[in-house]
């Protein structure tokens, strides 16, 4: 059984490649029915602890995605968290900051939006998007009107506001995940060319994504940044393959329930006086 957190897991060293991790899946890794059949184990396990984590109410789990178009998020969040209770989960995509998002700091409307202890959320796209979008279009900082912009200090800045809101989190507990999917460029093509030849399909498109696709190294390397900037014990980063949707679903599936089994949720010990009150209900339920 491939060990898909310590695989896929980015060093916390500052020293990461971009080129060290593939967007294949490794040798050996199973066939397609092998590799459903543990999403289906993880997403029935996922189920339990997080009924558990519910009723624990003593951390939160929080589970950030970030990719290039295409390389399958939707359809990961979907797979993976099919089966949980929606009463305890919440899915929040990021597009562009509304006008009143940019008279606010960069992480404001995140914070509006994480979960509350005892429960799962997930961001589909982040404030990751602002060291990513962001740097690699100009316009897009421009459009937040701040004093001072630009240069290695500033970036370095927002790395470490970054690093300091999440061990904030964390300390706070929430528990935080971050799953780069890795797709390659030939295979991001073939799905974009799939979303305009399929009818079905034909609502994904959108053109800006070539806009960004045209700037692929760029991304990269702004990819790269971060992950070396912010991938730290407190919230690891983990480089998931994308280029096999199943691989990439189970690999994200195993990483979400070893996380939660580490956490340990349990539920609540109740103290003598409830015990009490629960006797006293169950007489009064048998009496009438």
């Amino acid at each position: 059984m491939i060990d898909f957190p310590k695989r896929h897991r980015v060093p916390c060293h500052g020293r990461f490649r971009i080129g060290e991790f593939d967007s294949d899946p490794p040798k050996g890794s199973g066939t397609e029915a092998k590799l459903e059949a543990e999403l289906r184990q993880s997403v029935g396990r996922l189920d339990e602890l997080q009924r558990r984590l519910f009723a624990d109410q003593r951390h939160a789990l929080l589970a950030v995605f970030q990719a290039m178009d295409a390389a399958g998020k939707d359809s990961t969040i979907r797979k993976v968290f099919s089966g949980v209770n929606p009463a305890g989960f919440r899915v929040h995509a990021f597009g562009r900051p509304s006008e009143l998002e940019l008279r606010h700091d960069f992480l404001q409307r995140v914070v509006a939006r994480l979960p509350e202890r005892g429960k799962i959320g997930v961001f589909n796209r982040s404030h990751y998007e602002e060291v990513l979008a962001v740097r690699v279009n100009p316009a897009a900082l421009a459009a937040q009107n701040l004093p001072a912009t630009g240069g290695r200090d500033f970036w370095k800045e927002r790395f470490e506001s970054i690093r300091e809101f999440e061990r904030h989190l964390a300390r706070n507990g929430t528990v935080i995940l971050k799953f780069w999917l890795n797709v390659s460029r030939k295979e991001q093509k073939r799905r974009l060319l799939e979303r305009i030849e399929d009818p079905e399909k034909n609502w994904k498109f959108r053109l800006g994504d070539l806009d960004d696709r045209a700037r692929w190294d760029e991304y990269r390397a702004a990819y790269q940044a971060l992950l070396r900037e912010t991938s730290r014990p407190w919230a690891p980063w983990y480089a998931i393959p994308a280029d096999d949707k199943d691989y990439m679903r189970a690999a994200v599936a195993r990483i979400v329930v070893e996380t939660l089994e580490r956490m340990n949720p349990r539920f609540p010990r109740l103290a003598p006086a409830q015990r009490k009150e629960l006797e006293h209900g169950r007489k009064r339920l048998l009496a009438e």
